[in-house]
């Protein structure tokens, strides 16, 4: 359902730290004029920790008002299955195809906890929800017996794997259902991932290079691996610079100097450093962004 290129669409601000919304409409248009499949508003790139409930669910409706051809996928996690639930259900009014949610953060759930906690959510809407494991940012790993234990839930369609654990991706890849999406949380990673199976991607990179992300993922798909390892290794140098701090401040300034918002993020995350800049911007240079 979701498989291909998908971006974790940044949330663009004005200088008075308000949701830009004439940036955010010609973003998604500039996405899906450059082959993304799946749209992620309101994911941690989209900066939902800063966003109050009203702003994060105006985000989707923006979205997925503008949207003409891609599915949505709507960021809707929350360390309180509660606030998830409730989450998750806004963006389904809405009439987004699933939600993105990233596992419990902070409070660190057994690995039972975290089941009951996607049970709840998919027994509580009737769309697709995928997972995201991201242990860096939440301190909790979704193991493979749980990734697999949830796979079988009817509402559970995939997962987001941002692990970095190849053993771990190819165990789930090797006894996932054949209809479990598993799609690769790490531009870097991708190439490699989806050469050993899996779907499609979540893209940080892909909200400034849409075009060359969509042609690597779909040459890949489509068995011609040698057009997708010539993008992939265009496009190290920038997926390593975008991570030169914590994302999205990369990503937020490369953005504002393509004219979507203005490059600054949401306290506490600040501006990008002259060190970030001395990195990221020869890299957008000989990208043309």
């Amino acid at each position: 359902m979701f498989a291909g290129t998908g971006t974790a669409l940044i949330t663009p601000f004005g200088k008075d730290r308000k949701i830009d919304e004439e940036a955010l409409r010609r973003l998604v248009n500039f996405q899906e004029e450059n082959g993304v499949d799946v749209l992620i508003p309101c994911g941690s790139t989209g900066e939902s920790a800063t966003l109050s409930h009203e702003e994060h669910i105006h985000v989707i409706e923006i979205v997925r008002d503008e949207a003409k051809k891609a599915k949505i996928l709507a960021g809707a996690g929350s360390n309180s299955t509660s606030e998830a639930v409730m989450l998750s259900k806004g963006a389904e009014d809405l009439g987004v195809d699933g939600i993105l949610s990233i596992s419990p953060y902070y409070i660190k759930p057994t690995q039972e906890g975290l089941y009951q906690h996607y049970k709840a959510i998919q027994e509580a809407i009737d769309i697709p929800v995928i997972v995201y494991n991201v242990p860096g940012r939440t301190s909790t790993n979704v193991n493979v017996d749980t990734i697999l234990r949830l796979a079988e839930l009817p509402g559970i369609a995939g997962v987001k794997e941002a692990s970095g654990n190849f053993s771990q991706i190819m165990d789930i890849l090797a006894n996932k259902p054949a209809d479990f999406e598993v799609l690769s949380g790490d531009d870097g990673l991708t190439l490699g991932l989806l050469c050993l199976g899996a779907d499609g991607v979540i893209s940080v990179a892909s909200n400034c290079c849409p075009g060359l992300l969509s042609n690597m993922v779909r040459s890949a798909r489509s068995g011609d691996v040698s057009t997708a390892r010539e993008i992939h290794e265009r496009l190290l140098p920038l997926f390593s610079a975008l991570f030169c701090e914590s994302n999205p401040i990369p990503i937020k300034y490369a953005m504002g100097r393509m004219g979507f918002g203005d490059g600054v993020p949401r306290l506490p995350l600040t501006e990008l450093s002259d060190r970030g800049k001395a990195i990221l911007d020869p890299v957008l240079d000989s990208l043309g962004l």
